[in-house]
């Protein structure tokens, strides 16, 4: 018996290309009761704002080989049977390793990633053809238990403040989740560690003004019932929730764009799979003029040298890191040896 299959008509800059959904009825999120077809028709509904969002750009696929209730996985390197329109690049990973990683450069491309059944796509902040050097700064708002999405928006209101003293333009979208992503575009001139420092000196700054609402601290006993500034979101090979991607948790949200305007009146889950094309057809994409003028992040190197000259240093890495120069130790404070 021949498998159950839909084919999705997904134009494209190179035309339309006929792509087979195999599976079309498999439940993804079972409380909505929405299918692989579904994702599928969604990103086709989304696509040029997605690819404008996302393209280009090496990507991790997040891929279910389920429901997003089961197990998971993530795609980095093109599987076997790749189309000859979805191409890679090499990059370099934090382990000095190279490997080649995937690009989506059109709708179709991200269609047949779902029908590898990828639900969440996690673009790099830089571009295929300069992937060692970032041309967006990325600054992930992590609500800690206690707090919600509520205390997030304060605290990116101010960000954007910090981040304008600066001399950048931020914008902003949900996590889908309970948080809050803060992008601003740079000029693609500077490597991964100084957009890292650059972040941190963002991130201390807004502490500095609001240090009862957001924490630096990356051990998770320090940071209390603040907001989270992950600033190790910035690093090589880490990567959030692309812009318009669907995330893997009950109800089907997106990570959605926002204007400014709107960020004290929105709910993360008014933006669904299900409401968000609806959404770019009456609203727009308000990250569509994203890149017209990248700024630089000069100033905030400045005021990260300024804060190394006052004793703060570098943080934390993630633990797959190698050990890094003048990295603090990698102890969880309350296990750490103390002075006899």
């Amino acid at each position: 018996m021949a498998s159950e299959q839909t084919i999705l008509t997904v134009n494209g800059p190179n035309g339309p290309r006929d792509m087979r959904i195999s599976s079309p009825n498999r439940v993804l999120w079972p409380e909505p009761g929405l299918t692989k077809l579904d994702l599928a028709r969604y990103i086709v509904d989304v696509g040029e704002a997605f690819i404008a969002a996302n393209g280009g750009r090496p990507v991790s696929l997040q891929r279910f080989s389920d429901n997003v209730d089961g197990e998971q996985f993530f795609s980095k390197n093109p599987p076997k049977g790749t189309p000859d329109f979805v191409r890679s690049v090499k990059v370099v990973y934090p382990s000095a390793r190279s490997h080649p990683q995937l690009v989506l450069d059109e709708p179709a491309a991200a269609v047949w990633a779902v029908q590898m059944n990828t639900v969440v796509f996690h673009p790099w902040p830089s571009r295929a053809e300069n992937s060692d050097n970032p041309d967006q700064l990325r600054i992930d708002l992590d609500p800690q238990p206690g707090t919600d999405f509520d205390d997030a928006v304060p605290a990116a209101l101010e960000l954007r403040k910090v981040l304008s003293e600066a001399g950048l333009n931020a914008f902003i979208k949900t996590s889908g989740n309970r948080g809050l992503h803060v992008y601003a575009p740079i000029e693609p001139r500077w490597e991964f560690l100084d957009v890292r420092h650059a972040v941190i000196a963002a991130a201390r700054e807004l502490e500095r003004r609001m240090p009862k609402k957001v924490t630096t601290n990356w051990w998770k006993e320090e940071r209390g019932e603040r907001v989270f500034l992950d600033f190790n979101q910035a690093n090589r090979d880490r990567t959030i929730a692309g812009a318009y991607s669907p995330r893997a948790l009950a109800h089907a949200p997106v990570s959605c764009p926002i204007t400014w305007d709107e960020l004290e009146s929105v709910s993360p889950k008014d933006f669904t799979i299900l409401t968000v094309p609806e959404r770019l057809k009456t609203v727009g994409d308000p990250w569509a003029d994203m890149n017209a003028d990248p700024g630089s992040i000069d100033q905030l190197l400045e005021w990260w040298e300024r804060d190394v000259k006052d004793g703060l240093g570098e943080l934390p890495f993630p633990p797959d890191y190698p050990k890094m120069p003048g990295e603090p130790p990698r102890v969880q404070p309350s296990r750490a040896k103390k002075p006899e």
